[in-house]
């Protein structure tokens, strides 16, 4: 039973990182993208917006950080949390976070939409290329529709593909 746990892992593995890869690919921002950083530790708030991005970071006593890059970022975290966004060439990611948990939503490309929420210790993944849409919501299955997305979540032990 270890070696098919192994095997199905491996090939886990084998599946994601091609499309991991694509995404990055697909998602790079060009040279002359507006970027804006929003990091917020402790307990903060700080807001950017530029020409095509903008960010926004809130946090009671945790750790959030939104980056927009020519893309709109949001990340809430609660106390003791950690709260991730990133939005890249037109993407849209909002992450919000409870105590004990770490969800991470990030957007490449026109028409990616991440949201992800940590409601329940544990740390959460969503990854979204172009025209794809991926949800966490921490407490049931993780979506992902439309084109190249990923999700993993260890709130539920469960996660979602899709390949377009």
């Amino acid at each position: 039973m270890n070696t098919s746990l192994t095997r199905r892992g491996t090939a886990t593995v084998l599946a994601v990182a091609p499309a991991a890869i694509g995404l990055c690919l697909l998602g790079t921002a060009t040279a002359n993208a507006e970027t804006t950083a929003c990091p917020a530790p402790g307990t903060s708030a700080t807001a950017a917006d530029a020409d095509g991005a903008s960010c926004s970071a809130t946090s009671a006593g945790g750790a959030a950080a939104a980056y927009g890059l020519d893309g709109d970022a949001s990340a809430d975290a609660g106390p003791t949390s950690l709260s991730l966004a990133i939005a890249q060439n037109g993407g849209v990611a909002t992450s919000t976070s409870t105590t004990l948990s770490g969800p991470a939503a990030i957007a490449l490309g026109p028409g990616a939409t991440v949201t992800a929420a940590g409601v329940r210790p544990g740390l959460a993944i969503g990854i979204a290329g172009p025209g794809a849409t991926v949800t966490v919501p921490g407490t049931t299955v993780p979506t992902c529709t439309g084109g190249v997305g990923f999700a993993g979540d260890f709130q539920t032990l469960q996660g979602c593909l899709s390949v377009g």
